[in-house]
């Protein structure tokens, strides 16, 4: 059974994957935390590896911290990362914490990405929670007009009674979608929509994921088509 902090269980197995020399994309959120923290102890053990930031907020703990990092002229060995919802199949839903257009970019640089969640973010089929959908600040009433006709109820992120602004400068609107029976046609229909960046599905994106549960931490790896 896990004992203690169940994002640090998460963290220490996921070290497992990492190598001597390798550059390792960093996630945003809580579990990446954990994650960045234990690689940085790593690091002042003696661990040779670099990081590649998903978001300023992981950049800025990962200097702190002491961990090295570079950019995306470096070929990234695995991007270690959080979820805000997984299915049966390892698709996901991640943008809750804002970086998501960052987050796809560096785990679409990655050989491989893991994600890190407790079982409470386990479902059998995304949409129980919003779904992220980052716009350009000029096409924002646009775009919600457009999202209120596919029926997905935007609602914009809001920050200390200001939008919320993403480190690309945009905005996000947070989408009531309900239970998504097709994922990659509602993603398809919602890019589709000028001014769209990105939404926060991340289908097919995932070679692993690490679970944290009352039974201790168990690996779930995506199968792929033959």
């Amino acid at each position: 059974m896990t004992t203690g902090d169940p994002l640090a269980a998460l963290a220490t197995h996921a070290l497992s994957f990492v190598k001597a020399g390798d550059i390792v994309g960093l996630g945003t959120g809580r579990a990446a935390v954990a994650f960045v923290r234990a690689l940085a102890e790593r690091v002042r053990e003696g661990l040779r590896v670099r990081g590649v930031p998903t978001s300023e907020d992981t950049e800025r703990l990962a200097q702190e911290l002491g961990i090295e990092l570079v950019g995306l002229e470096a070929e990234i060995e695995l991007t270690v990362d959080g979820a805000d919802e997984v299915d049966g199949v390892l698709n996901l839903i991640k943008g809750h914490g804002g970086a998501l257009v960052r987050e796809r970019i560096v785990a679409a640089a990655s050989r491989r990405q893991i994600i890190l969640v407790t079982a409470d973010k386990m479902v059998e089929t995304l949409g129980r929670g919003p779904l992220p959908v980052e716009v350009m600040p000029f096409a924002a009433p646009f775009c919600r007009r457009r999202l209120e006709d596919l029926a997905v109820k935007p609602t914009l992120r809001m920050h200390e009674e200001r939008p919320f602004v993403t480190d690309n400068y945009n905005v996000i609107f947070d989408c009531a979608t309900g239970p998504i029976d097709d994922p990659a046609r509602l993603e398809r229909t919602i890019r589709a929509v000028p001014g769209v960046i990105d939404t926060g599905l991340f289908l097919s994106t995932a070679a692993l994921v690490i679970v944290a549960d009352d039974s201790g931490v168990r690996e779930l790896v995506r199968k792929t088509p033959r």
